[in-house]
């Protein structure tokens, strides 16, 4: 998919962009062998059954765009009586997220390769999360493109919509624009209510990935919002 305002009905608004990456041996494997055991397939004509997914009633936490799924595994590894349902497009990604999942015996987590716009708006029941994560999505900088964040009024009334009475919204980023803004769209999203009144101090359970540790060498700060759903 290339960057472009190709916003047609058929289309839809994009959060994303997918990119290329060199995919090693034990990822293409990953995709391969454990896709059935950690996949989740999109399934438009039903709602997904998270208690049949992942075969208990636990609470379950979603994580848009994870990435290489570092702070995915360890908070899953580190919590394990809670489900994690992430979403990511990048292929290369989700095969590594796979493979450590395997090598680490964690089973509390599922993979949808698939958009999570499309996913929360078709499949995902309101009240369903415990929790949703966030951390460093695209910030899409240019104006024209302020349509295709995901954090964006509209949007964020169906995320809020589908954390359960509680539940929470943990977002990260490095831009302080994008932080700004975010801070300003679920301020008055309704039915959100920000913890901390402001920003939120760095949550100490979320581990640091090797994106973080980057930007914060270059110089880059670290913006993190927390909202609950009343």
């Amino acid at each position: 998919m290339s960057d472009t305002d190709d916003d047609s009905p058929d289309r839809g608004i994009r959060t994303y962009v997918l990119r290329s990456g060199r995919m090693t041996d034990s990822q293409r494997r990953a995709l391969v062998e454990l896709w059935p055991r950690f996949g989740v397939e999109f399934e438009p004509s039903r709602p997904l059954d998270l208690g049949a997914l992942f075969g208990n009633g636990g609470p379950t936490v979603a994580e848009i765009g994870f990435g290489m799924g570092v702070a995915t595994w360890k908070i899953a590894e580190a919590n394990p009586g809670t489900n994690y349902l992430g979403f990511e497009v990048h292929r290369p990604g989700i095969g590594k997220l796979m493979s450590e999942l395997e090598a680490r015996g964690i089973g509390n987590v599922r993979i949808m390769s698939h958009d999570a716009v499309e996913a929360f708006e078709k499949v995902i029941e309101p009240g369903s999360f415990a929790g949703l994560h966030i951390f460093y999505p695209d910030p899409w900088p240019k104006k024209r493109h302020h349509k295709r964040r995901l954090i964006r009024p509209g949007l964020s009334e169906i995320l809020a919509s589908r954390l359960a009475p509680g539940g929470y919204l943990y977002f990260v980023t490095d831009i302080e624009e994008y932080a700004s803004w975010s801070l300003e769209v679920l301020s008055r999203t309704p039915g959100l209510k920000n913890r901390f009144g402001g920003y939120a101090p760095r949550q100490e359970w979320r581990p640091e990935t090797k994106f973080e540790a980057h930007a914060a060498r270059d110089g880059r700060g670290r913006w993190e919002l927390v909202f609950e759903r009343s």
